[in-house]
């Protein structure tokens, strides 16, 4: 078929107003240009990188270039499906404001719009010159004091994220994920010690919670659940929990608006009234050894009276908690009426265990004790790793990386057990990702500890495919931070805030098309282990981030004296078809990529796997992805959960025993980790979900609205702002505009203060003022204003900033008024939950 502009222009018009776009709309693209209707060419497998769920894809090549995307027809993740973030893939690759080839600072002078004065220069150059600072640190036996800041990365990280960095002789390896949805994870460990993202399988659900996310947008596997919502709107019940009316909201069958903080008071009264009603799934909680309900509002009940079967610490919970947290109680904390709250209750605990939750980041100051509150409703219903509700999803067939225990000399082991520079493990941060102390990492508080010099200073700096400098909160420390690094490598496809602070900044390839990786994800019950290749030529003349630029460093560091990284990277990566070492950066990317799967495509080694089974290296690129098997539910339910107790915990001694752990570190009480966090439990309701007073900045009388953003559909976590499509097709998300960054706030709210639609107006937080454009809009919770995320760049190219000359922004970013804060027991940032109190005013 052909699609006229026209026609196509109405399509997404009318789709906007709707405020949906799905799969339907993107594959009839993909078909009214196929090779039926245009000239040969042929659909090349490779995997998106637009969001975390890293969709197999295929990209359809003609004449060399790239024309078409399309989900890979042989992936069970994504049912050959992808989201419109894929098909951004194809001006992202070609956009003319890519950097293009390696470039050096020549300003020593560094702040936010003071110009670099970058220079070209030759790759060799490049390489060699970072090549002699780490020499320079090693010599000084301070390796340490080499820092390496990971975003978005594929399946090869370990070759430059964990090798590099070890081998060198620095522990501090710094990835992104405590910027973006950590706090869910707490949630789900410290109940049923799973610490990773949820599948959900919405093919036998029949009634679905939305938590403060938008899964038709953002947070995982989005393909499938576009395609698969229909199916749960008509047969069953979806529920939107969300301030902000999105996607899901304007098709759920409920909506709750809860006021932004007060997620758990609505969680914990839902679940007061499961129990109160006697709702709770008994074949996984169990019941009252005389089948008598004793959960009554306001009453303690005797423990010695409940059989408790896959669960522990229900009883305790309800007397500790729950009884007393009603409807009537919850209703002017969290703003939504007892009855629909009761309505809720019943009706998601009526249609168990073919029910569950998907909640979001709850990215807020005391967000563990919220993700906590909100994982426990699917536990009382029987909705954990049981069909129709969520669980830990399958196993992905998982490459093999060579140990590099041979490789690291005694300054590099010294180097490397240093504390790591973002200061987890300290009394402040507890970092408890999968229940040990300091585990997880603290992002966006590697800011502060450089311009504290606390533990140390950091000399060296490597960042690829990360924009702290946008992307984290009260943005103008990364400013600060990055200007006091003596020395700072920036890799990317493009001149962001960070690469501004760069003194080398190296052009990396436009991953999903122009380089050999690999990547794993899994979704829909299955998961699955994809390609990444080189589907184009490259453009310009750039290297691969993980793979290429790291062995040309290790090649600069064997002619001056240290070999180690280049002999692991030469002796353990040949290609294991022909045998032969990699001479070039080029072999060492396809090599290494060969050599981390073999197991998976070579027939002689894969013959036991229960999945997909390549016949060859030639097989699995043509194809493009190996599926595992589907997933087995209720392995928990028989083996026992990976738990403290085995069982799923709505008192958690997992989280009793991490805790403790840490206090017992700094010799103090957990009443006193509790205190110094900022958390207001003490005693045992440290260890069971409960609620927390938000905590806010501003006063309320002075900053009366509660902040709120949101992650559209066309972001690329950051990354599109400089493709036109990301601007005209932005009016697809719900509430906004195309072509314009805006406000969105309630009608009513407006009214009150003379602002009409369109009018511009003044929005202040204790950190900042930024003038922005209003759209009045029903679907904002009153008292809440709304704004997307990924506008308001100063740097990036010439889309997305107003003056590129000038560094002006285009649009605002509201990591800019947001000040720095943390859900301290998991180090994440805070970021959600209307943590930020905001004055508006019009100008």
């Amino acid at each position: 078929m052909k699609l006229r502009r026209r026609d196509f222009l109405k399509v997404t018009a009318m789709m906007g107003a709707l405020g949906v776009m799905p799969n339907s709309i993107f594959n009839t693209l993909a078909q009214a240009q196929t090779p039926a209707t245009r000239e040969a060419g042929s659909w090349v497998p490779t995997t998106c990188k637009g969001c975390t769920q890293w969709c197999p894809l295929e990209v359809f090549v003609q004449r060399g270039r790239a024309t078409l995307v399309r989900g890979n027809q042989h992936s069970k993740v994504n049912r050959g499906y992808c989201c419109p973030r894929g098909h951004l893939n194809l001006q992202l690759a070609y956009d003319p404001d890519r950097v293009k080839v390696p470039l050096k600072r020549t300003n020593p002078q560094k702040g936010r719009g003071v110009d670099p004065k970058f220079v070209p220069i030759s790759w060799d150059e490049a390489v060699n010159t970072i090549a002699d600072k780490i020499m320079e640190l090693r010599k000084n036996k301070e390796p340490h004091k080499l820092l390496l800041m990971r975003g978005r990365y594929t399946g090869m990280f370990p070759l430059l994220y964990d090798a590099f960095v070890k081998i060198i002789g620095s522990p501090n390896n710094i990835s992104h994920s405590s910027i973006c949805a950590e706090v869910e994870k707490m949630g789900r460990y410290y109940t049923w010690g799973f610490f990773g993202y949820a599948d959900f399988d919405l093919d036998q659900m029949k009634y679905l919670i939305v938590w403060g996310c938008d899964p038709v947008s953002s947070n995982r596997n989005v393909p499938v659940t576009m395609n698969r919502l229909g199916r749960l709107l008509e047969q069953g019940t979806v529920v939107s929990v969300n301030p902000r009316m999105d996607n899901i909201a304007a098709k759920a069958h409920e909506w709750l608006p809860v006021k932004p903080g007060e997620d758990a008071a609505l969680a914990l009264a839902m679940a007061h009234v499961i129990l109160v009603e006697g709702l709770w799934n008994k074949e996984f909680v169990g019941d009252f050894k005389d089948g008598v309900n004793r959960f009554k509002p306001g009453q303690t009940v005797d423990e010695t009276t409940f059989n408790e079967k896959l669960t522990h610490g229900l009883v305790k919970w309800w007397n500790l908690e729950l009884k007393d947290r009603t409807p009537e109680w919850a209703e002017p904390i969290c703003g939504i009426p007892r009855d629909q709250i009761r309505r809720v209750a019943i009706g998601f605990a009526k249609a168990a265990p073919n029910c569950a939750i998907w909640n979001g980041p709850t990215m807020m100051p005391k967000g563990t004790y919220v993700a906590l509150c909100i994982e426990a409703l699917n536990g009382l219903v029987g909705a954990v790793d049981s069909p129709g509700g969520t669980f830990r999803g399958a196993s992905a067939p998982r490459g093999e990386f060579p140990p590099i225990d041979k490789y690291l000399d005694d300054l590099a082991k010294e180097g490397s057990k240093k504390q790591k520079i973002d200061q987890r493990g300290y009394l402040k941060f507890p970092n408890l990702a999968e229940g040990t102390p300091g585990r997880g990492v603290a992002t966006n508080n590697v800011a502060n500890a450089i311009l504290t010099n606390d533990p140390y200073d950091i000399k060296v700096a490597i960042a690829y495919f990360a924009n702290f400098n946008f992307s984290c909160t009260e943005t103008s420390r990364w400013d600060k931070a990055m200007a006091k690094v003596p020395f700072f490598v920036y890799i990317g496809t493009h001149l962001s805030e960070m690469a501004q602070f760069a003194d080398i900044v190296l052009p990396s390839t436009f991953t999903p098309f122009e380089e050999w990786a690999i990547s794993t994800n899994k979704g829909d019950g299955y998961a699955h282990l994809s390609i990444i290749q080189p589907v184009i030529k490259r453009v310009f003349d750039v290297k691969a981030a993980e793979t290429e630029i790291p062995f040309m460093i290790a090649m600069k560091l064997k002619e001056k004296g240290f070999p180690n990284l280049y002999d692991y990277y030469v002796n353990e990566f040949k290609d294991p078809e022909t045998g032969k070492s990699p001479t070039t950066p080029e072999e060492f990317a396809l090599f290494a990529v060969k050599r981390v799967t073999h197991k998976i495509w070579d027939p002689n080694l894969n013959k036991d796997y229960k999945g997909d089974r390549p016949q060859g290296w030639e097989d699995f690129v043509k194809r493009g992805v190996v599926n595992s098997p589907r997933y087995t539910f209720r392995r928990f339910w028989t083996d026992g959960f990976p738990t403290a107790t085995k069982k799923f915990e709505f008192y958690s001694e997992t989280l009793k025993r991490a805790l403790t752990a840490h206090a017992e570190r700094h010799k103090v009480t957990v009443d006193k980790v509790m205190e110094v966090t900022g958390y207001d439990a003490r005693g045992e309701k440290a260890f069971i979900p409960h609620y927390e007073a938000p905590r806010r900045h501003g006063d309320r009388k002075e900053y009366p609205f509660d902040l709120i953003d949101y992650k559209s559909r066309f972001n690329q976590e950051g990354r599109s702002a400089n493709i036109s499509w990301y601007y005209i097709f932005k009016k697809c998300d719900p509430g906004d505009l195309s072509m314009e960054d805006v406000l969105q706030m309630n009608p009513a709210d407006a009214a009150r203060l003379g602002i009409k639609d369109g009018d511009r107006v003044k929005v202040t937080t204790i950190k900042g003022s930024a003038i922005i454009k209003v759209r009045l809009w029903e679907g904002v919770r009153p008292g809440c204003v709304v704004k997307t995320f990924g506008q308001g760049h100063w740097a990036y190219g010439r889309l997305a900033v107003s003056d590129p000359k000038k560094y002006l922004p285009r649009g605002v970013n509201f990591n800019e008024l947001m000040p720095d804060d943390y859900d301290y027991l998991s180090g994440s940032t805070a970021r959600n939950g209307g943590f930020v109190g905001v004055k508006i005013e019009k100008v």
